[in-house]
């Protein structure tokens, strides 16, 4: 299948990678139709999804099956008179009927928008409103479908709106789908620079922007699944996300495919790790992708307890990975965990390849289909070892995998991307081997003293603590210093009675062992959560803003 869309399609190296991946673009590229109908032809026995979920139901999918279902639900859209460039809404948790939509709206040239199922009224009608959702697809979920009818009132560009199942006011589709005439191609889909998908970033303050897609921005996922996940048609691979996150696909569909390999779906209600380790060892799960977060709870399982022989791959992404959790993985497992870095805006930009050796706690790379810098804020590339932003250059011609723009928003557009750059807004800085070292969001730096304090530091240090299960660095304003660090710590259930003023010096002397002694959190807080966003990134700026309360 990559032959078909990459010049060269095996690498050994950094140096033969940066110099040799280019990729072949074809006119009017449809994923669904130049990917997933070709494998239907070529691997029709194939295997595309294997779908579980915590009731003990399973579907197996090859990739014939799943043509003439994206077929079948293509046209049954197209009798709701839905079509090209219309704005399609989708929530539908883990169930499958969400591979089978995204695929089947691909092929009529409509813009899906995934959303998570945690959104309330106000967030359907914001949403509705600034993209001019035309209809919406859902779980047939009682809060979803609850919070759906009461925007409905105020979301007048909406015409459709259909649940998986019985609800009032809805149509049925597991009742009416497959009762649609055959299916007919339209006589033209897309131009490559189409818009194919949206997400409404979360963000860790105000409302959301609307990131627009092209439909290159799912080749440009290739490098994600064959190279960063290593995949090939043998690979059985679960990446742990909710399809509302753009990093579901990154993970459950497109570089998954373009590898040939199996999308394996636990659809579950609550996260439990020692149930998630029991479905990796009775599907035999080959490959493997989840944030920290996952690994931290994981790691703290005895995984003695598992059969986990069929392992072969980890990666993790979505924040940065603490490197005492890579290496009690490794410890544990004998597994790397290779780190990647990217945003809704991109695919993935820094990676750790399986040619490199990986270095605990490091993004790793560029991606080769992008040029990448650190910018000092003068707009002047950093040497190694200084700090920076991370930076896309923009020539003539965009990236693959890089956003069209912020929907209806130039503004913020230009805010992010100007001057030959698109400006992520996180931190890092580069090593003597050309790694990258993730330092955090702008925003989120710390001024303390006449130093510069990077959160995700302290927090790597924190996490070498048992104590610790999860942390998150802030600074508070102080009349002395300007700021000091503070930690807001999630202790071990076998810890948590331990909280109080011991446990806070110790952790204290912990981290200025740890790390330069200066950057030590002089005020540390016992909590029983943090907050996060709906796409589960740790919101410290609402931290900040209740100590500012205070």
């Amino acid at each position: 299948m990559i032959e078909r869309f990459l010049k060269q399609t095996k690498f050994t190296s950094v140096e033969d990678y940066n110099k040799n991946l280019e990729f072949i673009i074809p006119e009017n590229f449809n994923f669904a139709y130049d990917v997933m109908d070709v494998w239907a032809e070529e691997k029709p026995e194939g295997l595309a999804i294997l779908w579980t979920n915590d009731q003990g139901e399973e579907i197996r999918t090859t990739f014939a099956e799943l043509k003439k279902q994206t077929d079948q639900a293509a046209s049954y859209l197209q009798s709701l008179g839905i079509g090209k460039n219309d704005p399609v809404m989708l929530i539908l948790k883990r169930h499958y009927e969400w591979w089978v939509i995204m695929l089947a709206l691909c092929k009529i040239g409509a813009i899906v928008i995934p959303a998570t199922h945690m959104l309330t009224k106000h967030d359907y009608v914001y949403r509705n409103t600034r993209a001019s959702v035309k209809a919406i697809i859902c779980a047939d979920d009682d809060y979803i479908t609850g919070q759906i009818k009461l925007a409905m009132s105020e979301s007048p560009t909406v015409k459709q709106y259909i649940a998986l199942g019985e609800v009032e006011g809805f149509h049925n589709w597991r009742k009416e789908w497959q009762e649609a005439p055959k299916f007919q191609r339209p006589a033209f889909v897309n131009d490559n620079d189409d818009t194919m998908l949206m997400y409404f970033t979360s963000g860790t303050s105000g409302e959301p922007k609307m990131v627009a897609h092209d439909y290159l921005y799912a080749m440009g996922h290739l490098s994600t699944g064959v190279f960063w996940h290593n995949l090939h048609p043998g690979s059985l691979h679960l990446t742990v996300a909710d399809t509302g996150w753009g990093k579901a696909v990154w993970g459950k569909f497109y570089g998954q495919w373009f590898a040939g390999a199996t999308v394996f779906v636990f659809d579950h209600e609550k996260f439990n790790a020692d149930t998630l380790l029991r479905q990796m060892e009775k599907y035999k799960v080959t490959s493997f992708c989840a944030p920290p977060t996952i690994y931290r709870f994981m790691i703290r399982e005895d995984l003695s307890k598992y059969d986990l022989s069929s392992l072969e791959y980890c990666c993790t992404a979505g924040e940065a990975l603490n490197p005492a959790v890579f290496d009690k993985l490794k410890e544990k497992t004998g597994l790397n965990i290779m780190e990647g870095f990217g945003q809704t805006e991109t695919t993935m930009t820094l990676g750790t390849f399986p040619w490199m050796t990986p270095k605990p706690g490091s993004m790793g790379i560029p991606n080769a289909q992008y040029d990448i810098d650190l910018l000092r804020a003068d707009g002047t590339s950093c040497e190694d070892g200084e700090k920076g932003e991370i930076v896309i250059r923009v020539g003539d011609r965009k990236p693959i995998g890089l956003f069209k723009e912020y929907y209806r928003d130039h503004e913020k557009t230009r805010e992010a991307w100007h001057d030959g750059y698109y400006h992520t807004g996180d931190m890092a800085w580069r090593d003597e081997d050309g790694y990258y070292w993730f330092e955090g969001r702008i925003d989120d730096v710390i001024k303390s003293s006449g130093y510069r304090i990077g959160p995700f530091e302290v927090e790597s240090a924190l996490m070498t603590h048992p104590a610790v299960v999860e942390c998150a660095i802030t600074g508070v304003p102080d009349d002395i210093r300007g700021m000091v660090v503070k930690a807001t710590v999630v202790l071990g259930k076998e810890w948590k009675e331990k909280a109080g003023e011991d446990l806070v010096k110790e952790l204290q002397q912990h981290v200025k062992k740890e790390t330069a002694p200066y950057k030590y959190p002089r005020i540390v807080e016992f909590v029983d959560e943090l907050p996060k966003t709906i796409s589960g990134k740790i919101r410290r700026v609402e931290i900040r803003n209740k100590d500012a309360e205070k």
